[in-house]
């Protein structure tokens, strides 16, 4: 019975698929340079709901500046994503007024080192209902599902005292957005994508804009902007923040 499914399923998805599409090319890797730059506060739910410290007043974040990727599989008009994107934000501060973190206080005049640390896996399935190929452009536009993991852990490290408080959290969330791609020729590519989502007291936008330039045919560059939103409130984390800021890197397709 599971092999007739498994078959069924096989041929609808090949006889799903436009011919003309086998022509592009199926998988593509983009391995890129991210520079993000933090805005908001965090804190701890320890305790029921300890100070909300300030990415920049509080603790003085710096830039977030790590290796991203992201492999894709394009089968017709469907397009398969995974993506990893990295996130960490170091700062040092001698605060001005106390701070109670993870149930422990860190009190004013104290000098006291921040540490944001999260992974950002994003599994991302896009139905090209639009999939032109045949005009002086190609136009690509349809509808995203995406999954987006958050792995984070958030740490201060009092410097005057010793103290070392951490809080971590793992949270999967799923969006709904779109994704756009128009095709400038052989060589120039324009595209964007934005995916959203609200759930009790979380929130998650996404949002990106990018341009590839491939000079010869299976390698090309791409450089762009990334913007995300997060509210996170689960187990003993609370986020609520926006990271923004340029990227730039190369991609192999074939």
């Amino acid at each position: 019975m599971y092999r007739c499914f498994r078959t069924l399923c096989l041929t609808m998805l090949l006889a799903a698929l436009p011919l003309g599409a086998l022509a592009d090319e199926i998988f593509s890797l983009k391995v890129g340079y991210l520079s993000l730059e933090p805005k908001g506060s965090f804190a701890s739910r320890e305790s029921g709901f300890d100070t909300r410290i300030d990415f920049d007043d509080d603790i003085n974040f710096g830039k977030s500046e790590e290796v991203m990727a992201e492999a894709a599989l394009l089968l017709g008009s469907f397009r398969l994503s995974l993506g990893y994107l990295p996130l960490n934000f170091t700062g040092t501060s001698t605060l001005n007024q106390t701070l109670i973190f993870n149930g422990q206080p860190f009190s004013a005049t104290d000098t006291v080192n921040g540490e944001l640390d999260v992974d950002l896996w994003d599994l991302g399935l896009t139905w090209y209902l639009l999939n032109f190929d045949d005009l002086p452009v190609r136009l690509q536009l349809g509808p995203e599902l995406s999954v987006k993991v958050l792995d984070g852990d958030i740490t201060l490290q009092n410097r005057t005292t010793g103290l070392r408080e951490s809080v971590s959290g793992t949270v999967p969330v799923p969006t709904i957005g779109a994704r756009a791609r128009l095709g400038l020729g052989d060589f120039v590519a324009v595209i964007g994508r934005v995916g959203y989502v609200e759930y009790s007291d979380n929130s998650f936008l996404d949002a990106d804009a990018q341009i590839e330039f491939s000079p010869i045919p299976l390698l090309g560059l791409f450089g762009g902007y990334r913007y995300l939103d997060i509210e996170v409130d689960e187990d003993d984390l609370f986020i609520d923040a926006r990271f923004s800021g340029p990227y730039a890197g190369a991609f192999l397709r074939f």
